[in-house]
């Protein structure tokens, strides 16, 4: 990666925080950061990434901040930008919220995060848990320094060794996000499914897991015949060993203690829409206009969505509306230029009926404004779109103990979109 200085701005470019890690770049050149960025917003080319003069600068923009990188090498962007999403994670993890204000408060326990986050333009320890435990906010008020946790040292730098529970327990969960855009004639343009494995685990010792999916390769290397899910742009938290996933598709890792994102994966693959919307939109005389909205839940029957929004587009000059629902209520939300029909429980295999009227003063207003899609919001839990399956986790620890493993599914909407006539 090789960053040379790091430097968090304010909204006029002014330094708040400056770290020089390498020495080999003039500190001076970040005075022409904000100049080179407002001339490439002018010519309408801004990018991330800002080369002059020989130096390349890196940087995001996080509320009214910018965390700007500057190197002379030919530095690993990728990564640059891992770890600069990584520190604004950090700090919001230490002060709550990254803001000016927050960074102003606490300069001398960012300086102490930024020398342990990179060393010498390297990533290094980048878990907050871990530097919780021995930079803290009262770290300048002890008269004995706080020894640095072995699991700096540590071959397994994400977890301590010293910790215990009374109750041993992991809780996973799937959760899989439904994109979906379907066109004015019911058809389906883009269909994804982004999943994501959570899991809060609460072990003692150093435990070692083995965690099972149905996963394709694997069945295809096994000779099972079994459903299988063919996972892609699979992405792993950093415990995971991938050589061995490599090898024989195992995932196996020492957990983090506590919450975190095992892996995500998406599957490119047609998804039949699960809450199917068909809309009718009838226009009186220029003076009112009728929404007539069917939704059917086409999932089985024993499973039931929960909290369902159908957020339907309407012109934002109506006016007096009125609503009869078969099921749950409407409203009017004129800030968005929506109706909001909110149903609490849907079961599968139903069908259900809303209708707006709205009076108008003007149809061609509208009718200039073209009309964006109807969107929706669902979750249904104890149900996965692709059919992923934990088929095991095992819980390896040398003191032996028992602990129980917990599985939950969820599936929720993601970009949800139906194009209206």
């Amino acid at each position: 990666m090789s960053v040379s200085a790091l430097f968090i701005l304010d909204l006029k470019g002014k330094v708040l925080i400056s770290r020089n890690y390498r020495g080999d770049v003039d500190m001076s050149a970040i005075d022409k950061f904000m100049t080179l960025m407002m001339d490439r917003e002018d010519e309408e080319s801004l990018s991330p990434i800002i080369i002059h003069g020989g130096v390349n600068y890196m940087y995001i923009k996080h509320n009214n901040l910018y965390i700007v990188t500057i190197s002379k090498k030919n530095a690993n962007v990728a990564l640059v930008f891992t770890i600069l999403h990584k520190i604004v994670e950090v700090f919001i993890e230490y002060f709550k919220e990254m803001e000016e204000e927050s960074i102003r408060d606490n300069f001398v326990i960012i300086y102490e995060l930024l020398d342990e986050l990179i060393d010498f333009g390297y990533p290094q320890t980048t878990d907050s848990k871990i530097l919780q435990e021995y930079i803290t906010q009262e770290g300048q008020k002890l008269e004995i320094a706080p020894k640095p946790p072995p699991a700096i040292t540590n071959a397994v730098s994400w977890r301590s060794d010293n910790i215990k529970y009374r109750k041993n327990e992991v809780f996973l969960d799937v959760i899989e996000s439904v994109n979906l855009l379907v066109n004015v004639n019911g058809n389906v343009l883009r269909s994804e499914i982004v999943g994501s494995i959570k899991m809060r685990v609460f072990l003692s010792g150093m435990p070692e897991l083995r965690l099972g999916l149905n996963d394709k390769v694997l069945f295809e290397n096994t000779g099972r015949k079994s459903k299988s899910v063919e996972l892609e742009d699979v992405k792993f938290h950093q415990c995971v060993r991938l050589s061995r996933f490599e090898n024989d598709r195992t995932i196996s890792f020492i957990p983090p203690d506590g919450e975190f994102e095992l892996m995500s994966y998406r599957l490119n693959t047609h998804v039949k829409p699960l809450i199917w919307i068909e809309s009718v939109i009838e226009r009186h005389s220029h003076s009112r206009v009728e929404y007539m909205i069917k939704a059917k839940s086409q999932f089985k029957r024993r499973s039931t969505a929960n909290n369902v929004d159908v957020i339907i587009p309407v012109p934002s000059d109506a006016d007096s509306p009125k609503f009869k629902t078969t099921v749950g209520f409407a409203k009017y939300m004129p800030e968005k230029n929506a109706v909001v029909w909110h149903i609490k429980s849907f079961p599968g295999g139903k069908e259900f009926l809303m209708r707006a009227h709205f009076n108008l003063p003007s149809v061609q207003a509208e009718e200039a404004e073209g009309r964006p899609p109807i969107s929706v919001k669902f979750e249904i839990p104890y149900f996965t779109t692709s059919g992923i399956q934990v088929r095991y986790l095992k819980i390896i620890e040398k003191s032996g103990y028992q602990a129980l493993p917990w599985v939950r599914y969820i599936t929720q909407n993601g970009d949800y979109q139906v194009r209206v006539q």
